[in-house]
């Protein structure tokens, strides 16, 4: 089966303020100790967001305002630090399926694109702006137009960059190279029943 062609992403918003938010603090060491990743998206911010005893401390994510938000906004050079895959499925696996920041890590954008989340790079000031909305009324969706690298929210919009090569994976249905691989499975089976060496 095909993977989904992602041109747009829709969803509610929440703001995680801040710069050089890095992978340990979107999903702390000592929860990694998974055989899958299922259920990552419970440690998701943890030592941001909850005391020591397990009760929550004062962030955007335990905000009742922002519960069910699809589309998380930050700052600069989100998801730097370790290259842990953990931590874009933590997102994911929490509800994300899109991220607008100024700048990412390099391996942090890549882990997210193969799940199928757009990252957006937008100017801090549209940042800061569409912040300003969403804190106004919780409720405003957003909408993510990675074929167009628009972002649409309430009567307002502004231009955000998709890197191209993520944007055409993401439009094309391409984002995942193993799912590609599975999809081809017969055609790699009949490629390399033609090779000699393959049947040595």
């Amino acid at each position: 089966m095909a993977l989904e062609k992602i041109t747009e992403v829709r969803g509610r918003g929440v703001h995680v303020a801040g710069n050089e938010i890095d992978t340990d603090r979107i999903i702390p060491a000592r929860f990694m100790k998974c055989v899958t990743f299922d259920g990552l998206g419970e440690y998701l911010f943890y030592d941001v967001r909850k005391h020591e005893d397990g009760t929550d401390k004062d962030h955007p994510l335990n905000d009742a305002r922002f519960s069910g938000a699809s589309v998380l906004l930050s700052g600069e050079n989100f998801g730097c630090g370790s290259s842990r895959e953990h931590a874009p499925q933590a997102l994911y696996r929490y509800g994300f399926r899109g991220i607008i920041a100024e700048s990412y890590a390099e391996i942090f954008f890549g882990n997210c694109t193969t799940l199928g989340i757009p990252c957006f790079c937008a100017t801090k000031e549209d940042i800061q702006t569409i912040a300003a909305a969403i804190e106004a009324d919780p409720s405003i969706g957003i909408a993510l137009d990675v074929a167009n690298e628009r972002i649409r929210f309430g009567d307002q919009s502004v231009t955000a960059v998709v890197r191209e090569t993520a944007r055409k994976a993401l439009c094309d249905g391409k984002w995942d190279m193993i799912g590609e691989l599975a999809d081809g499975k017969d055609e790699i089976a009949s490629v390399a029943s033609k090779l000699d060496y393959m049947s040595r």
